[in-house]
């Protein structure tokens, strides 16, 4: 059974996993639920160029925090 979205289905850049992109409507897309800073959104941004599943941004965003410290 296929299911059908008004959203593209992407694969994360980094796990390869599916995304529903909601850029369109990007405060109902996964990656809105991982709130990140400035600094981490550069960091992310070196990094990838496209899109991340929020299990990935949360990964990088701890990376991004041990880093740091």
């Amino acid at each position: 059974m296929q299911l059908h979205s008004k959203h593209e289905i992407i694969a994360c850049e980094r796990c390869g996993g599916s995304i529903e992109c909601k850029a369109n409507a990007y405060t109902k897309c996964q990656c809105s639920a991982v709130q990140l800073s400035i600094n981490e959104v550069q960091y992310i941004s070196e990094l990838y160029d496209g899109c991340l599943c929020a299990k990935c941004l949360g990964e990088l965003q701890q990376e991004y925090q041990q880093e740091m410290h």
